[in-house]
C-alpha cells in the first residue's frame, strides 16, 4: 500500500502523523510511504530522517493526496484537505465528527473511507488510540490553568500550591477518566486542593484506592458540581461520551456563582466542550472571559508538546496502520472488531451511530458498511 502523510495545517499543530520510525516500520513491510516536506518538523523530525528509512519526501499536499491509498495525518482534515480526497482512499486519523456537521458532510461526499482514532476500542473497553493524547491532555491541563490563573492573564492571581500561610487553588475535576485522573494527579503534585468528580462508582473506588491521600473523589451530581464550582480557583471539564457530543455540564448561569479570576478549562472541546459557554481557541490565543471567568478551550492541547506527543501517539497508532496497509481496511476490520468501531464514513455513508444520533443523519452499522 501507498502511505502518505501530509503536513498538519491546522493551527499551532505541530504533531505529524508519521514518525520516521513508523514510516521504517511500514516499508520493511513492503509498503511505499510518501511524506510532504517538513511534515516533522515541528516534533523534531527532519525530511532526511524520513529519507533515511526509505519513504520519499514530496513538495505539496497536493502530490501526497494525489498518489496515497491511505492518508494517515493527526488532526481532522480542514476544508482544503477534504477537497482532496477521493472515492475509495482511506483516511486513518482523528475525526471528532460529532460537534463538526461541515466535515461530517464533506466526508460523505468525498466517498472516501474514514477510520478516526478516538472510537477505535480495545478489549478492555477502553479507547487506545485516544488514551496517550488524553494522558498528555490532562497533565497539560493543570499546567495551562495555572498559566491562566495568573493576574495578567485575567485569572485570580492564585498559586497552585499556595505558600506557608497561604492556602493553595482549589481544583475540582468533572471526570474520573483517563484524562481526569492525569490531570488531578498533576494539580495535586503542584500542591493545590483537588477534588474529582465521576458517576461510576466502581471507577471513583478505584481512584480512592491508589490516590487515596493524593486528592479527593467525589460523586458526580448537577448538585454536586454546582455546589463545588463555587469555591473553585480552576474547573477542569475532563468527560468523554465516545464519539458523540460532550455533555454541558457547567451552564452560562452557573458562572454567575464562580470566583472572579476563575479558570474553566475544557479538555472535551474536540467534542464540543463541557462547560455552556466554552468555544474552540488556538495556541496563538488561547484564552478569553465570559462573565468574569477565564475560559482555556484549546482544541488541541497536546500539540504544545509536538515531540513527546507525536512519538507517544505513534506508538499507539502504528499496530493498526500496519494492519490497514497489509491487510485491506475490509479485511484489517473483519479480522479485528476494535478497530471496526473506528470506522466512521464508508461510501458516503455514516457509520457510527453517536455520530448520527448527534448530527441528526441516517447512518449504518460498521457490519453492513463492510458489506458495502
Amino acid at each position: 500500500m501507498l502511505i502518505g502523510c501530509p503536513k498538519e495545517i491546522k493551527p499551532q499543530e505541530f504533531r505529524v502523523g508519521l514518525t520516521p520510525p513508523a514510516a521504517g516500520e511500514a516499508i520493511a513491510r513492503g509498503h511505499s510511504v510518501i511524506v510532504e516536506t517538513n511534515a516533522g518538523v515541528g516534533a523534531g523530525f527532519m525530511d532526511d530522517d524520513y529519507v533515511a528509512v526509505g519513504a520519499t519526501v514530496l513538495k505539496t499536499a497536493e502530490e501526497v493526496f494525489a498518489k496515497a491509498d491511505m492518508i494517515v495525518k493527526v488532526k481532522e482534515p480542514q476544508a482544503a484537505e477534504r477537497k482532496m480526497l477521493r472515492e475509495g482512499q482511506l483516511l486513518f486519523t482523528y475525526l471528532h465528527l460529532a460537534p463538526d456537521p461541515a466535515q461530517t458532510k464533506d466526508l460523505l461526499d468525498s466517498g472516501c473511507t474514514a477510520i478516526a482514532y478516538e472510537t477505535v476500542t480495545d478489549r478492555n473497553g477502553g479507547l487506545p488510540l485516544l488514551a496517550p493524547m488524553s494522558e498528555v491532555a490532562g497533565r497539560l491541563a493543570p499546567q495551562v490553568g495555572s498559566w491562566t490563573l495568573q493576574k495578567a492573564n485575567g485569572g485570580r492571581g492564585v498559586l497552585m500550591g499556595g505558600v506557608p500561610g497561604v492556602g493553595p487553588a482549589k481544583v475540582v475535576v468533572i471526570g474520573g477518566g483517563v484524562v481526569g485522573t492525569h490531570a488531578a494527579k498533576i494539580a495535586a503534585g503542584m500542591g493545590a486542593d483537588v477534588t474529582i468528580l465521576d458517576r461510576s462508582l466502581p471507577r471513583l473506588r478505584y481512584l480512592d484506592d491508589v490516590f487515596g491521600g493524593t486528592f479527593k473523589n467525589q460523586y458526580s451530581t448537577a448538585a454536586a458540581t454546582a455546589e463545588l464550582i463555587t469555591t473553585a480557583d480552576m474547573v477542569i471539564g475532563a468527560v468523554l461520551i465516545p464519539g458523540a457530543a460532550a455533555p454541558k455540564l457547567v451552564s452560562r448561569a452557573q458562572l454567575s456563582t464562580m470566583k472572579p479570576g476563575a479558570v474553566l478549562v475544557d479538555v472535551a472541546i474536540d467534542q464540543g466542550g463541557c462547560f455552556e459557554t466554552s468555544k474552540a481557541t488556538t495556541h496563538a490565543d488561547p484564552i478569553y472571559e465570559v462573565d468574569g471567568v477565564m475560559h482555556y478551550c484549546v482544541a488541541n492541547m497536546p500539540g504544545a508538546v509536538a515531540r513527546t506527543s507525536t512519538i507517544a501517539l505513534g506508538n499507539a497508532t502504528m499496530p493498526f496502520m500496519l494492519a490497514l496497509a497489509s491487510k485491506g481496511w475490509k479485511q484489517a476490520c473483519t479480522d479485528d472488531e476494535h478497530l471496526l468501531n473506528g470506522l466512521n464514513v464508508h461510501a458516503g455513508k455514516l457509520t457510527y451511530g453517536a455520530v448520527g444520533e448527534a448530527l441528526g443523519l441516517d447512518y449504518i452499522s460498521g457490519a453492513d458498511a463492510l458489506k458495502i
